[in-house]
């Protein structure tokens, strides 16, 4: 029985992180193709290049397992140190190449060097969102607890 649990522990460890990355991977994409689809816009298209979202959705998958399991799953930490802002500015500058080489934004370097400071701001904002959604999670299980306990102390006492 000890087998069946350590084996379905690690099963669960997995999925949780598979779940995340996927999460990351959707997240990540629909930004990167936001500003792609402005760009595109502003350029006075209605098209985007299926080839170009071909390549963002990979990377996106590829740089989820590398936040993951290289770089400390760093969008997710506690503080805002200065590994997380170098991993930030890492991953930021991957996207930047990635979108250079691939011509996502046609090799124009202004639009480059600001895809690549929206990227350092997406970050930041995945960040705050997990610092807050940490808060939140631990605010309601601090109130679950408590909820618990007094039912605990009430069934104890016969109310």
């Amino acid at each position: 029985m000890e087998k069946r649990n350590k084996i379905r522990l690690i099963w669960e460890q997995y999925l949780t992180k598979e779940i995340g990355i996927k999460f990351k991977a959707c997240l990540y994409f629909f930004c990167i193709l936001f500003f792609y689809s402005v760009y595109q816009l502003a350029g006075g298209s209605l098209e985007a290049n299926i080839i170009h979202m071909a390549e963002m959705i990979l990377l996106t998958y590829g740089m989820g397992y590398v936040q993951v399991y290289l770089l400390s799953n760093f969008d997710e930490g506690e503080q805002l140190q200065g590994k997380t802002v170098w991993y930030m500015a890492l991953c930021a500058g991957i996207y930047t190449g990635a979108s250079f080489l691939g011509k996502w934004f046609d090799r124009n370097v202004p639009v480059t060097v600001g895809f690549a400071l929206y990227m350092i701001l997406v970050y930041l904002c995945a960040f705050l969102v997990y610092k807050s959604k940490r808060k939140i999670d631990e605010k309601h299980l601090n109130e679950d607890l408590k909820a618990f306990q007094e039912r605990g102390k009430h069934h104890e006492t016969g109310d």
